[in-house]
């Protein structure tokens, strides 16, 4: 066997043995997983079968209702589709490559594909990137082929690509604008543009476009104004400069950099299909690198430029076979470190040991944490109310998560700025599912859902103050706190007898440990002070607790003029003096070692609330 036969099965016993393992694993991580809010919320749009939806296209929506019809109304029921497209897109890979380049070559983009993070994770969650991954191959299949001779397969692979573009995403618009300069710059392309059959299959994925851009001249462009300008500043910000760093990181620095270097040598001199790579994914990568200075900021969008990064692959093996053996083996090794680190992640979210114990820290999953306790204490809730009692939720996340728990998509929500600021509140007033509060419900027993950490909490007493308004004076809450209560959540039992406006406002309380402070070291005997306060009716009594049992109990009632003057329209009774203080001594038997200090509030309403704790190492 000659050596280049040799090195060509070594790369392709390599990529099955890597596609193999990953698609195993993460088909487990799948099933473990808890659902990401926006998941959810594409599980209930599937659960309302239509051409389009205020935030997307309808084929996300689609594929996820064939799942759960297929495998159940399970995580991997929601996930199945998209591991399945995910598994598929390496594949597609090198048949590309192989095409277009020699087998080797197929069998080392192959692999890169698996290992790229950003595209080897794809599939773990059920968005519309996977689609959209797929369609950007499928284009870039088709136009590499029309650049050789246009012929009715290219026209029709070009036709289906733009078509499920089109159903994913609006970003894709991205994608296929880029695709017409590429091809635009190269003579080959040039030609190819001029064939009618070209234009009929550009026609096609056009018309894929018609529902959603119905959707939005139905509903005064909601979609469209979200995606184009609700969400983005448009204006210069630094933070775009972060892009850089960002990007090396997700795709590791070695493999960002011969990325790079790969497009920038093949511009400078190489075949057609090949420079029809280069610049698809430089300007798709440069074009989101300038973007990052005028948008979004606030939501996810590192996972942008991955068209970009897929339309580059196919150029990586050229390149990598002119390094030295050590940086070629640095490059994979890097980019297989980093596959590893993202899914760890993804394992790490899945174990709820592992999530409480990073509840202090900066990357805690919110967006993955407590859904499957909480539908159980609304399940537990429900029980113990009559059997009429509807479950309204405090914003899309909690009504997504709870009626895919509950398997119940109609649950009703509130206002909030949530469902705008993620472009959800026209898609649940079309539904149905938008609730003023009081007033659509009349005497009706009702659990309201509320969360606690879902805004800043500096803007939490206005909540829920604005909770009042709508839904009468608040009963005790019962207080779920998970993770330590950085999710935290609210239960209202309300049965209907207190009306709207119908007395003071009785507010959750709020309370602020101001030491010691999170994550400090302190010996005993240590004094914990700090202030609490209920709206509308006080407290009587806050007990310091460490793991959740009372270890003292505070003399609560110092002044703290402070704390009024912060919150300005707090009118709980015991203002200014709602500040407290306590020691912990000696007397309470506690090894050193790692507790979380939290507080029991003990409010003039028989509530008993237990606030969010916070780390503290006792020596």
């Amino acid at each position: 066997m000659r050596g280049d036969d040799v090195r060509t099965l070594q790369a392709r016993r390599a990529f099955l043995w890597l596609w193999g393992a990953v698609c195993l694993l993460k088909l487990a991580l799948a099933t473990q997983l808890p659902l990401f809010v926006d998941e959810a919320f594409y599980w209930q749009e599937g659960q309302h079968p239509a051409w389009a939806y205020s935030d997307l296209p309808g084929l996300t929506a689609w594929l996820i209702r064939v799942g759960v019809e297929v495998a159940g109304n399970t995580h991997l029921g929601v996930r199945l589709p998209f591991l399945l497209i995910a598994a598929a897109l390496p594949w597609l890979m090198v048949r590309i490559v192989e095409r277009e380049f020699d087998e080797r070559s197929a069998w080392l983009a192959g692999s890169a594909t698996v290992l790229l993070p950003l595209a080897g994770t794809l599939g773990l969650l059920a968005l519309p990137d996977v689609p959209m991954a797929l369609a950007t191959l499928l284009c870039l299949d088709a136009g590499a082929r029309l650049l050789r001779t246009v012929d009715y397969n290219a026209a029709l692979l070009l036709a289906l690509g733009l078509a499920i573009g089109a159903l994913s995403h609006y970003r894709f618009i991205a994608v296929i604008g880029v695709g017409l300069v590429a091809l635009a710059c190269l003579p080959e392309g040039r030609r190819a543009l001029r064939d009618p059959r070209v234009w009929i299959a550009v026609a096609f994925g056009a018309a894929a476009w018609v529902p959603l851009l119905a959707w939005n001249l139905d509903n005064a462009e909601a979609g469209l104004r979200f995606q184009l300008v609700d969400r983005h500043p448009w204006a210069l910000h630094p933070e775009g400069i972060l892009f850089l760093p960002l990007q090396m990181l997700l795709v590791t620095p070695l493999l960002f950099a011969a990325l790079l270097w790969a497009a920038w040598r093949t511009l400078r001199g190489g075949a057609a299909v090949p420079r029809l790579f280069a610049l698809l994914g430089g300007l798709m990568v440069g074009g989101f690198f300038g973007l990052g200075f005028f948008a979004d900021t606030e939501r996810v969008s590192f996972h942008w430029p991955l068209p970009g990064y897929l339309a580059l692959l196919p150029l990586l093996p050229a390149l990598l076979d002119a390094w030295p053996r050590w940086l070629r083996r640095a490059t994979w090794a890097l980019a297989a470190a980093g596959l590893a680190s993202i899914l760890g992640y993804y394992l790490a979210v899945s174990i709820p040991g592992v999530r409480a114990q990073s509840a202090a820290l900066k990357w805690y999953p919110s967006n993955f944490a407590g859904w499957s306790t909480l539908a159980e204490a609304v399940e537990e809730a429900r029980a113990g109310m009559p059997p009429e009692t509807r479950i309204v939720a405090g914003n899309f996340k909690i009504g997504a998560e709870l009626g895919f728990a509950l398997e119940d998509p109609r649950i009703p929500v509130l206002d909030h700025p949530l469902n705008r600021a993620h472009g959800r509140a026209p898609q649940l007033q079309l539904w149905g599912l938008h609730t003023r509060g009081r007033s659509d419900w009349g005497d009706a027993p009702v659990l309201l859902v509320v969360g606690a950490t879902d805004v800043p909490y500096r803007e939490l007493l206005q909540r829920y103050q604005a909770l009042c308004q709508r839904v009468g004076p608040l009963p005790p809450p019962r207080v779920l706190n998970i993770d330590h209560g950085r999710q935290r959540f609210l239960l209202f039992a309300l049965d209907g007898a207190t009306k709207r406006g119908g007395g003071a406002c009785v507010t959750p309380a709020l309370a602020w440990i101001d030491a010691p402070v999170g994550g400090a070291t302190v010996q005993r005997p240590f004094e914990v002070t700090g202030w609490a306060f209920k709206e509308g009716v006080g407290l009587y009594r806050v007990e310091v607790t460490l793991d959740g049992e009372v270890v003292a109990e505070a003399e609560y009632g110092l002044p703290a003029p402070g704390v009024a003057g912060y919150w300005g329209t707090s009118a709980d009774p015991s203002h200014p003096d709602v500040g407290f203080r306590a020691t912990v001594g000696t007397d309470v038997p506690l090894p050193p070692g790692r507790y979380w200090l939290g507080l029991r509030l003990h409010g003039r309403d028989r509530s008993v609330e237990d606030w969010s704790e916070q780390p503290l190492l006792i020596e």
